[in-house]
């Protein structure tokens, strides 16, 4: 009867180890079946190079030009960052053509104090345990080194964009889990995403983030309507291309109402010595 019942267990937890390893690669499938998708809107959508261009010459001014370290994008999808930032190490979890190297957010190949900047664009909100991924990137940055967040902004617009137009949860109801438990291995982790945990955390008043390790440089709010009019990777483009240069006129009077037009948030993280 023990044994019966011992092996009842092994099958039962044989089944849930099987069951888990099918979610975990349904979840990478996800990923990287998004990554393909973008890289394909991209070549048909010309205006989406221009856009993600201007917003790479904005991050592009935060980064510091004192320190010798590496700059590193972490998650960099479709969007090619290296037209403005040439020395950006590409890097994803996935070992597509255009990827310099793979890399996991939360267990970084790089040595200690030898990164100058790392980049999310997107990124930050599907990291399911977010201080663990900064800990991990304080971790290889050199003292002065940035963390530089581009992420959805959630005002009133935002908020109505991002909650009924974009498949992704913005998750304000949720708790946001800053340390991953003990037990959890890196390489285990599933498909993930809450639009609004920046917000939350840089300008909610969340308190979760270490102000003894962190700086925080800029929370700027941006407006990016140019981006939200030209229907983003999937959506229908609303205006042409040729108007580009008018629309980017009306992105910088609408920042000037951040609460209620902002659908960007850019955050820059320094680490003190």
């Amino acid at each position: 009867m023990y044994r019966n019942m011992v092996e009842n267990r092994l099958k039962s937890w044989s089944a849930r180890l099987i069951y888990q390893s099918e979610l975990d690669m349904e979840s990478l499938d996800r990923h990287q079946t998004e990554i393909l998708q973008n890289q394909q809107y991209m070549r048909d959508k010309p205006i989406l190079g221009e856009i993600y261009q201007d917003f790479h010459l904005l991050i592009s001014s935060f980064i510091p030009d004192n320190l010798p370290g590496k700059i590193i994008e972490i998650g960099s999808g479709a969007a090619d960052i290296t037209r403005v930032i040439p020395d950006c190490l590409r890097t994803d979890l996935f070992p597509n053509p255009w990827i310099d190297q793979t890399e996991n957010a939360y267990a970084l190949s790089f040595s200690d104090r030898s990164v100058a900047a790392v980049i999310l664009f997107d990124v930050f909100h599907h990291l399911r345990f977010p201080g663990t991924a900064l800990a991990e990137i304080q971790r290889v940055l050199m003292p002065g080194g940035r963390v530089i967040l581009f992420e959805p902004g959630m005002s009133l617009l935002g908020r109505l964009i991002y909650g009924n137009f974009h498949p992704e949860p913005i998750g304000f109801e949720d708790q946001i889990t800053w340390f991953a438990p003990d037990d959890w291995i890196a390489d285990q982790d599933d498909y993930y995403a809450a639009q609004g945990n920046a917000h939350r955390i840089f300008l909610g008043g969340e308190g979760l983030l270490d102000n003894k390790t962190w700086e925080l440089v800029q929370a700027k709010r941006i407006a990016a309507l140019s981006y939200v009019a030209s229907g983003g990777y999937s959506g229908p483009q609303l205006y042409p291309r040729a108007f580009y240069p008018v629309m980017k006129t009306v992105d910088k009077i609408a920042s000037l109402l951040p609460g209620i037009f902002a659908t960007r948030l850019l955050v820059v993280l320094e680490k003190k010595p």
